[in-house]
């Protein structure tokens, strides 16, 4: 069964989304480990930044993938 372009963004962003709390705590742990010190604010934006590219990457890479996928079986 093939998936739609809005499914694979779907997908994506609820990948991005439940993982979003993990690394913003991730970030500030390893910050504080390393001597770095910022603001919950600062830590939230820094991980919105990268997950709006992770979405991005990710939504690329679903779609090359499907029409890997198609032509291979066409």
């Amino acid at each position: 069964m093939k998936q739609s372009r809005a499914m694979s963004l779907v997908e994506a962003v609820a990948n991005v989304a439940v993982g979003y709390g993990v690394a913003v705590v991730t970030q500030i742990l390893i910050f504080v480990v390393i001597g770095l010190r910022t603001t919950l604010a600062q830590n939230l934006k820094m991980g919105a930044v990268f997950k709006v590219v992770r979405i991005g990457r990710s939504f690329a890479l679903r779609r090359l993938f499907e029409a890997i996928r198609v032509r291979g079986s066409s």
